[in-house]
């Protein structure tokens, strides 16, 4: 005679056994989890063993402990390690091989000088390109010299196309938020939104000329700024929080894949 502990236990297996013979027979092939179901996105294509290359100043950079020797740690921890990790997942048939190249501190210029090694000689098929915030740091009496900044960008745009005519560009937006001390000293962010929107205009011409992929992030931010705090994406008013990169690799990939 069963007691009523025991009854229990053997009616649950019992339930358990009925219900496991009722489901569809396996395969036998292990099926891959499904993505997030709360963010369902296009994949963009890519032809097997594509080299795709991030480049620009901090925000791409995040460069505290990455090294490229160390598979652990190559490619920091930005927007380019979040991409590479979902796309790595969700497309692992590409064998896609990412490249980090940026580096805190840059400007338009500073790409410009480096341009050769950490570009034209990675033979990219995928470029991403993402500068301006630290144009925007201009000496006390100058103006910003639009003119010339549009002038270096072409000149990286049309070397790499020359480099590689079937090269896949994609230009993201540089944005600021009026957030933290960085932003809010001095006044400085009515001036640096200012640049920032013309260094738009600039790119979005260049995006044009270039047949390359936009990704407008300083909308997006903007859009997420009046859900919530500013500081909870970025919080200093240029350096994104981890869910400030979220935003700009979840954008990327939706811009990408159009």
């Amino acid at each position: 005679m069963l007691d009523r502990r025991n009854f229990l236990k053997t009616s649950a297996l019992c339930t358990g056994a009925a219900a496991l013979s009722t489901t569809t027979p396996s395969s036998g092939k292990e099926e891959i989890p499904s993505r997030n179901k709360g963010y369902n996105y296009p994949l963009p294509s890519f032809k097997k063993g594509s080299r795709l290359v991030f480049i620009g100043d901090s925000i791409t950079d995040m460069k505290w402990g990455r090294n490229e020797k160390d598979r652990n740690h190559y490619l920091g921890h930005s927007y380019v390690y979040l991409i590479a990790s979902r796309l790595g997942v969700d497309m692992p048939e590409a064998q896609l091989d990412f490249y980090n190249r940026g580096h805190s501190g840059n400007g338009i210029q500073n790409l410009r000088s480096r341009w050769q090694k950490d570009v034209i000689d990675m033979k990219p098929d995928l470029l991403s390109i993402l500068i301006g915030v630290n144009d925007r740091r201009i000496k006390k009496g100058q103006t910003f010299d639009s003119k010339r900044w549009e002038d270096d960008y072409s000149h990286i745009l049309t070397q790499s196309r020359k480099a590689n005519p079937d090269l896949r560009i994609v230009l993201i937006h540089p944005f600021v938020l009026k957030s933290g001390w960085y932003m809010t000293k001095g006044g400085e962010y009515p001036k640096s939104r200012k640049q920032i929107d013309l260094m738009k205009s600039i790119i979005q011409k260049l995006a044009q000329e270039f047949k390359a992929v936009q990704v407008p992030m300083q909308e997006v931010f903007d859009a997420y700024a009046k859900a919530g705090d500013p500081k909870q994406w970025i919080w200093d008013g240029v350096h994104p929080l981890p869910q400030g990169h979220e935003l700009i690799a979840r954008r990327w990939i939706e811009e990408v894949a159009k």
